[in-house]
């Protein structure tokens, strides 16, 4: 998807200003709103990278015109809505109008910190050895998928040096779509002026992970 989300190298768009000492939070409702993300994610009813996919697959008049929050807060809403957990009118009228339906699990106050320093594994035993090992040079592919990916635009086409084999990981295009399948994962190192020409800084080198499917022997 080359969504408004991916803004890497775009030029236009002004400086990024930084919010000196910066709280995780402006707001109780920003708060509140990442609880509910988290704790809802803990259910099962989607994935992570689905989650992602909803906040990150929206026009770009609407994507740019939200805070962080507000897109979580609004994928939050379309994830719901889709799972049928609640409804639009409940969304509306932000209280719940019916019984709601049984979910798979959830995440007691109680259990926070743990399952959150647990963490989620996503590596799976391989299927079929790596294709590349570190020092090989890969292209990123040229592609213009129509679902969720995380190969960024400003690497497509360009060649790197595969700097790390990262194991046999789940793959996100196919977690955002509710599909399980896992690929190789790789850290790919560009260099600056091989992704902006040779005005780039000569010294800058921008590192990605990705997965094999994007990649292609340089």
């Amino acid at each position: 998807m080359n969504g408004a989300h991916d803004l890497g190298g775009m030029h236009g768009l002004g400086p990024i200003e930084r919010e000196p000492n910066e709280p995780v939070f402006h707001a109780d409702w920003e708060r509140r709103v990442f609880a509910l993300t988290m704790a809802m994610g803990a259910t099962g009813e989607w994935t992570i990278d689905k989650g992602r996919f909803a906040r990150e697959n929206r026009p770009p008049a609407a994507y740019l015109t939200k805070t962080y929050y507000e897109l979580w807060l609004a994928g939050l809403e379309q994830l719901l809505t889709e799972t049928k957990l609640v409804g639009a009118a409940e969304i509306a009228s932000g209280q719940a109008l019916e019984a709601g339906r049984p979910i798979k699990r959830v995440l007691a106050g109680a259990d926070v910190a743990r399952v959150l320093a647990a963490g989620t594994r996503y590596e799976r035993p391989s299927s079929a050895p790596a294709r590349f090992r570190p020092g090989d040079w890969v292209r990123a592919k040229t592609m213009n998928p129509a679902g969720h990916t995380r190969l960024p635009r400003y690497v497509r086409g360009h060649v790197g040096v595969i700097a790390a084999v990262n194991g046999f990981q789940v793959f996100a295009d196919a977690s955002a779509a509710g599909e399980e399948s896992a690929q190789w994962l790789y850290t790919v190192t560009f260099q600056g002026r091989e992704l902006w020409g040779s005005d780039s800084d000569p010294t800058l080198a921008v590192s990605i992970d990705a997965w094999e499917s994007y990649l292609e022997p340089g």
